[in-house]
C-alpha cells in the first residue's frame, strides 16, 4: 500500500481534494495564462489556496494542453480561459511518424514540474503533492482529434495503437519526471475515454494506463486515474488499468461505484465543477456537498472532491462553503 493510500484510509475524518488550482487565481489575481506559463505564478495560487483552506493536498493545474504542446500542437492561450490544442497534429500514418521524442521538461511541462517542485519543497509543508498530467488516449485524442480518435478505434486500429504507444513512452517518462520531484504522485486526466465503449476503453485506454502505473508507482508515488467522463458501465474496464485510486466526474454513479470497489481502492469525486461549484451559491453548495458526504458516510475510501477541475471564475464563497461542509460531516463509520 502506498503512503497516499494509507493516509486516506487511515484517517477517521472525511478527506477532501476539489480539483481547483484555478479558483486559487480570483485570491492572487494572476491570470489563467500566467498561470499555466509561470511556475511562479501557478505556486502563487497552489498556496493561496492553501493558506485560506488549509487544504488536505496541493495539486498543481490541471491543463490538458502542455504535453500535446511538447509533441507540436499548436495551443491558444487566454488569460480568462484554459488552454486549448488548436488543429490536428496527426492525420495518418505517416505524421505518426514524423512526430518528435519529446522529454519531460519540454515546453510547458517544464512550469508544471518546476511547480510541483516549489511545492515539494515548501517550508512546513505537511500534505500531499500530486502533479496534473493527461491520459493516454485523451492526448491521443489532442494529437489526431477526439472525434477523430473515436472514429480511428473502428476504422484504422492499428494507427490508433501505433499512436498510443508513442505518447504512452513519453507519459511514463513524465510520470517519473513528477515522482524525481517528490511528489506523492499524478493525477492522471484520462477524460477522452469515457466517451469510448466499454469494450474500446478496455481496449485503448486500460492497458496503457496501466503500462504506466507498472511502470511508475511505488510506496512513495501513486497514480489517481481521473475520467470525468466514464459512467458506471464503464466501471469494470477502468478498473483493470489497476490504479489503487480513481477520481470521477458527474456522470458516475458514485454509490454505486463505491458498492463495487474493492475496500482498499479509493474513489474520489464528483460534485459537478460547473452546476454545483460555478453556478451555484453558498447555500447550495454545501447542501449538495453534505448529500454526497451522508451517501458515502460508511465508506473509508470515499474521498470527496469536485468532479473535474474548477472552472476560472469560480467564487471563492463557494469552496469556503465546500469545506464548511466537510468540516461538519460526522466521522467515517
Amino acid at each position: 500500500m502506498s503512503k497516499l493510500t494509507q493516509t486516506i484510509l487511515s484517517s477517521n475524518r472525511r478527506k477532501a481534494m476539489p480539483i481547483g488550482v484555478y479558483s486559487g487565481l480570483e485570491i492572487t489575481g494572476a491570470t489563467v495564462k500566467q498561470a499555466v506559463s509561470s511556475a511562479e505564478a501557478q505556486f502563487e495560487a497552489v498556496c493561496a489556496l492553501g493558506e485560506r483552506f488549509h487544504s488536505q493536498f496541493m495539486l498543481t493545474a490541471m491543463d490538458l494542453s502542455a504535453e500535446a504542446e511538447a509533441f507540436g500542437c499548436q495551443v491558444r492561450m487566454d488569460d480568462a480561459e484554459i488552454p486549448t490544442v488548436v488543429g490536428r497534429r496527426v492525420k495518418n500514418a505517416a505524421d505518426l511518424a514524423a512526430l518528435p521524442d519529446p522529454q519531460p521538461g519540454d515546453a510547458r511541462t517544464a512550469v508544471h514540474l518546476e511547480t510541483a517542485r516549489r511545492l515539494v519543497n515548501l517550508p512546513g509543508r505537511t500534505v500531499p503533492v500530486l502533479g496534473g498530467m493527461i491520459g493516454p488516449f485523451s492526448l491521443a485524442g489532442r494529437l489526431f482529434g477526439v472525434s477523430e480518435a473515436l472514429e480511428l478505434s473502428i476504422a484504422d486500429p492499428d494507427l490508433l495503437t501505433g499512436l498510443l504507444e508513442k505518447v504512452t513512452n513519453f507519459l511514463a517518462a513524465y510520470a517519473i519526471a513528477f515522482a524525481r520531484v517528490g511528489v506523492s504522485g499524478v493525477i492522471m486526466a484520462e477524460p477522452a475515454a469515457g466517451l469510448l465503449s466499454p469494450r474500446a476503453l478496455a481496449r485503448f485506454s486500460a492497458p496503457y494506463v496501466k503500462r504506466i502505473i507498472e511502470e511508475t508507482e511505488s510506496p512513495d508515488f501513486t497514480v489517481v486515474l481521473h475520467n470525468c467522463g466514464a459512467k458506471i458501465v464503464h466501471f469494470n474496464k477502468i478498473l483493470e488499468s489497476g490504479a489503487k485510486i480513481y477520481h470521477f466526474g458527474a456522470p458516475m454513479d458514485i454509490t454505486a461505484a463505491l458498492s463495487q470497489t474493492p475496500g482498499e481502492t479509493i474513489v474520489c469525486g464528483n460534485l459537478d465543477p460547473t452546476a454545483v461549484f460555478h453556478a451555484g451559491t453558498p447555500d447550495s453548495v454545501y447542501a449538495q456537498a453534505s448529500d454526497l458526504l451522508k451517501a458515502a458516510r460508511h465508506c473509508r475510501n470515499f474521498v470527496i472532491s469536485s468532479g473535474c477541475d474548477l472552472p476560472p471564475g469560480t467564487p471563492v464563497a463557494n469552496l469556503d462553503a465546500f469545506y464548511q461542509a466537510v468540516a461538519d460531516s460526522e466521522d467515517i463509520g
